[in-house]
């Protein structure tokens, strides 16, 4: 795919696998969350083998997981995350790639379906958090991505930057899928062989993070 180029003041991370070299066992973390829903009586087997752990959740929220059962799945995730973001590393060039942004005057944001402290955490401890206006971890949105209600209240806390001025930027169909929703252009880094399968089209590919400045019209 060609490079596009993009007229934005503002760029919207994900974290794991874009960011930060996560080490989150999503698989496992799927495993037991959907054990436990099983076993609680929210989902049968057959239901728990399809999707990622967090539309397995939000089947059993609509079955009426809530009060404290809902904060027991929530405490496996985050146990999950935590384990996963433990002395995590940044990808290859994403301090140098934020700080050139951030140097242009750009407004950068962090979107994660992780919990916000375990992002915050990570970010200090890898010395990025400091690039960053706007950091939403699951907490702190009304629902998760693959649902752009994320990303359309982080735009709410911008209203003087409109969508179409935004470049969101992932790994996965679900970042795609929600920057979609939001109406903001998706750049894919290093992009998973799911975006073709979620009808996933990216404005733009990128293999480096050190390729993004030069997506954003008038880079150095």
């Amino acid at each position: 795919m060609a490079k596009a180029r993009f007229r934005v003041r503002a760029v919207l991370f994900d974290m794991d696998n874009t960011l930060l070299a996560s080490r989150i066992d999503y698989a496992a973390m799927r495993r037991e969350v959907g054990g436990w829903l099983i076993r609680e009586g929210y989902l049968t087997s057959g239901e728990a083998e399809d999707g990622t752990t967090v539309s397995l959740i939000q089947l059993a929220v609509g079955r009426g997981l809530d009060g404290d059962a809902l904060d027991r799945v929530w405490e496996i995730c985050a146990r999950h995350e935590a384990e996963g973001l433990r002395g995590a590393s940044l990808e290859p060039g994403a301090r140098e790639t934020l700080e050139r942004l951030r140097g242009r005057g750009l407004t950068l944001a962090l979107l994660t379906n992780n919990a916000e402290a375990a992002a915050e955490r990570a970010l200090c401890e890898t010395g990025i958090r400091h690039c960053f206006d706007i950091v939403a971890g699951r907490e702190s949105v009304p629902e998760l991505k693959p649902s752009p209600a994320g990303i359309r209240a982080i735009l709410t806390r911008r209203p003087d930057i409109p969508p179409d001025r935004w470049l969101a930027v992932g790994d996965s169909w679900i970042d795609g899928a929600a920057a979609a929703g939001a109406g903001v252009a998706f750049a894919a880094y290093r992009p998973r062989h799911d975006l073709a399968k979620h009808g996933i089209v990216p404005a733009a590919r990128i293999d480096r993070l050190d390729e993004l400045p030069e997506l954003v019209e008038g880079a150095e």
